[in-house]
């Protein structure tokens, strides 16, 4: 599992967004969209944190049709 700072993992109804990634913590937030910055932030090891993500996935936004063309 590749954890990088600002990632968005989506556990059940909740989602979980990497704010501060470090050698052996991570700091982060747990809130009820993935847009909200809303939440207080919690600091773990980063073996704890992968406990914690055991059993979610990570969430990628859908990409607008813009998004996949190359502009000339």
């Amino acid at each position: 599992m590749q954890l990088k700072q600002g990632q968005i993992w989506k556990q059940g109804a909740e989602y979980i967004r990497i704010v501060k990634w470090e050698r052996l913590a991570i700091e982060y937030k747990v809130t009820d969209s993935p847009d909200s910055t809303d939440g207080a932030l919690q600091n773990l090891s980063k073996k704890e944190f992968c406990r914690l993500l055991k059993g979610a996935s990570l969430y990628e936004p859908a990409k607008k049709p813009s998004e996949d063309q190359e502009t000339p």
